[in-house]
């Protein structure tokens, strides 16, 4: 990996009103992807390790990739434009004839959402980084209400 990139992981998942907001980063900045309901809800059960009745979406992709000898090797967030963010889904297929790496643009919600499913790394280019806003500290209010509300009984299930 080249050094123009830095490794992030999910922080936060918090619902909105048109969706969640993703919280995402590293000790250094933290920053918000809002993305639809229904992604935000299979990236906080991938999180949890929450069985679910039938796969969904994001599991059936998984499963045709391990039916098919392919792995999520990483994923990049590489763009941003008009508030708008772009991802490269990084997959790597080998077997017996050798290895090939295949690179797919795809939504930034969709490779969160796989990169915790497949437990690979989650990059971010520099530049992107740079220009996004540092949201540590509301990610840190929202999870210190949160323990508010919940009761000093509330870390205890973590």
């Amino acid at each position: 990996m080249s050094n123009d990139v830095v490794e992030i992981q999910v922080r936060g998942v918090l619902p909105t009103a048109n969706g969640c907001a993703v919280f995402i980063g590293n000790d250094k900045k933290v920053f918000v992807i809002y993305v639809d309901h229904s992604v935000g809800s299979a990236i906080t059960m991938f999180l949890r390790n929450t069985p679910k009745e039938r796969p969904l979406t994001h599991d059936l992709i998984g499963h045709i990739f391990a039916g098919l000898g392919v792995r999520v090797e990483r994923v990049v967030i590489n763009d941003l434009k008009n508030a708008t963010y772009f991802a490269r889904l990084i997959l790597c297929a080998e077997n017996e004839l050798g290895k090939k790496i295949v690179e797919i643009d795809a939504r930034p919600s969709d490779c969160i959402a796989l990169a915790v499913q497949q437990k690979c790394p989650i990059y971010i280019t520099s530049k992107v980084f740079n220009a996004v806003e540092d949201m540590s500290e509301v990610l840190k209010r929202m999870n210190h209400e949160g323990e508010d509300a919940a009761g000093p009984e509330a870390d205890q299930h973590e």
